[in-house]
């Protein structure tokens, strides 16, 4: 229903032209490529998945695609992971259908509608105490850090693997890995962690 509704409304626009939908995340991470949109406008729950590995990896195979999350409830966690993710915009599904037209816009434009202040506030919890894990870098393999930043740059496991060589497979046991060593639990966090190095370095 929400999918139908959203259709409607953006195909009711002479300056927008929906050119394809999805009702899995298997589904949308095979048909947006191909498509090739301006924007993809992504449910953050989906029925086999999340919206967010879906704008990961479809970002991962053409940064030219925007992707707008869509949600019906304001999260934290979700808010950093789509973040992460390269997402260019978070709303709310409460949100009125001129304001939704209005987001897709902005973004298409290359606005990001992602509140600086909540940005901020997000990334500021997860790196709560990071300081003492910097020694735990050291405890890091080379390759381990250089997936340790492939992470930062928001890349996915199998983009990763194409990138270094390796399967999938070898590529999640070094993730494993070095969120074990650096005592975290999801690669949300690592990809935090590498934010605030690098935002430290500059």
């Amino acid at each position: 229903m929400v999918r139908r509704g959203v259709h409607e409304l953006l195909s009711g626009e002479d300056d927008i032209e929906v050119v394809g939908e999805a009702g899995t995340a298997a589904d949308a991470t095979a048909r947006i490529p191909a498509a090739r949109p301006d924007v993809a406008v992504l449910d953050v729950r989906l029925p086999d998945g999340s919206g967010v590995e879906v704008c990961r990896e479809v970002r991962s195979l053409d940064e030219n695609i925007k992707c707008l999350m869509l949600t019906s409830f304001a999260d934290d966690e979700a808010l950093f992971d789509a973040i992460m993710a390269g997402a260019s915009g978070y709303v709310l599904k409460a949100i009125r259908g001129n304001e939704l037209l209005s987001a897709v816009r902005d973004v298409a434009a290359g606005r990001s509608l992602l509140d600086p202040v909540t940005t901020a506030r997000v990334l500021e919890r997860l790196r709560g105490g990071a300081g003492a894990k910097d020694d735990k870098l050291a405890a890091l393999t080379e390759q381990e850090r250089k997936i340790l930043d492939l992470i930062g740059e928001g890349m996915t496991n199998r983009a990763i693997g194409e990138r270094l060589h390796l399967a999938e497979k070898t590529i999640k046991n070094y993730v494993s890995s070095l969120l074990a060593k650096l005592g975290m639990e999801r690669r949300s966090q690592a990809a935090a962690y590498v934010a605030r190095i690098q935002a430290e370095k500059r």
